[in-house]
C-alpha cells in the first residue's frame, strides 16, 4: 500500500522534510515512488506539487495523519484535522464498591 508521508532530511537540530510517496511499511531512508515537495518547519515555508499529491490521492496512495493535517492546512484537501499526539481520553471508571459497615 503507497503512503504519501514526511522523510526527514537536514542537519541536527535543523530539520527540514520532503513529501514523498513510498510504500507504507518501507524504511525511510529506503527508495522513494515520487518526491511531492518539501516543507521547513523552522520558517514555516513550504513547496508542495498539488496536482501530484491530488492524483496520487486518487489512485489510492493514503496520507499519514501528519501529512493529511499539512494538506487540510495547505487547503489542498478539505477535510477535518486529524489529531495527532493527543493521548485518547479513558472511559469512566466504574466507582469503587463500598463496604458495609457491621
Amino acid at each position: 500500500m503507497l503512503a504519501i508521508k514526511l522523510k526527514r532530511t537536514g542537519k541536527k537540530h535543523q530539520a527540514s522534510f520532503r513529501v514523498i510517496v513510498a510504500e507504507k511499511r518501507s524504511k525511510l531512508a529506503g527508495r522513494s515512488t515520487e518526491d511531492l515537495g518539501w516543507l521547513d518547519p523552522k520558517s514555516k515555508k513550504n513547496d508542495l506539487k498539488k496536482d501530484r499529491i491530488l492524483y496520487w490521492i486518487k489512485v489510492g496512495a493514503k496520507p499519514t495523519p501528519t501529512v493529511h493535517n499539512l494538506l487540510v492546512k495547505e487547503g489542498i484537501v478539505k477535510a477535518a484535522k486529524i489529531p495527532v499526539h493527543k493521548k485518547p481520553k479513558k472511559a469512566a471508571e466504574a466507582p469503587a464498591p463500598q463496604v458495609a459497615a457491621s
